[in-house]
Order: structure tokens, then C-alpha cells, then sequence
């Protein structure tokens, strides 16, 4: 089982930065694909941003404003979010243990709890 805790979220003016945490405990390791999706009230869960050891992955929305690292020390996944817009605003999920195409949901395995974005415009 692996357990995932998402943390970093809030409300911030339009232009600004936030920095989400995913930390994972649990039978995790540095293959392990990890990635954040986010659903806006009445929409469905959409794919963020992904990195596992081939690369990492951006929502076209997203590239050149979200950058995602982690720290295998740590087991930790970090997801830097600048320039955000009233449109970035979501809950914000963290993922692990994808296999095959890591930007659709049902690959995943686990699921933290989400954390909520806010923007203001």
C-alpha cells in the first residue's frame, strides 16, 4: 500500500505562485511514476503534470508555468506552479504507480486527498 499527502495549497492572486507537496510513505521507490490532476467544480478530473524515470509530462495549459521534481530522499513530488490564472483554480491530486500512459487517471494505482487551489482575479 502506498499513502500519499498532499500539502501547499491556498488561495493566491492571479499572477502569483504556490508550491504543492506530495509526500509518500509506503511501498514507493524512484520508478514509481508519479503525477497531478485536478478537477474544477463541475468539471472532471484532468491531467497536470507527470514524471517518472523517463521524463516528465505537462498539460499543455500548464508548460512554461508548472514545473514538477522530486526528491527520492524524501519521497517527495514538488509541483511549482507560477504565473497561475483564475482558470489553474482546482483541487489538486496527487498520484502515484502508473503504468502505460501516465496522463489518464484510471492508470493510476493510489490517490491522496486532494489539496484546493483558489485564484483570484
Amino acid at each position: 500500500q502506498v499513502q500519499l499527502v498532499e500539502s501547499g495549497g491556498g488561495l493566491v492572486q492571479a499572477g502569483g505562485s504556490l508550491r504543492l507537496s506530495c509526500a509518500a510513505s509506503g511501498r514507493t521507490g524512484s520508478n514509481y511514476a508519479m503525477g497531478w490532476f485536478r478537477q474544477a467544480p463541475g468539471k472532471e478530473r484532468e491531467f497536470v503534470v507527470a514524471i517518472r524515470w523517463s521524463g516528465t509530462y505537462y498539460a499543455d495549459s500548464v508548460k512554461g508555468r508548472f514545473t514538477i521534481s522530486r526528491d527520492n530522499a524524501k519521497n517527495t513530488v514538488y509541483l511549482q506552479m507560477n504565473s497561475l490564472k483564475p482558470g489553474d483554480t482546482a483541487v489538486y491530486y496527487c498520484a502515484a504507480g502508473a503504468t502505460g500512459d501516465v496522463t489518464t487517471a484510471r492508470r493510476y494505482d493510489y490517490w491522496g486527498q486532494g489539496t484546493q487551489v483558489t485564484v483570484s482575479s
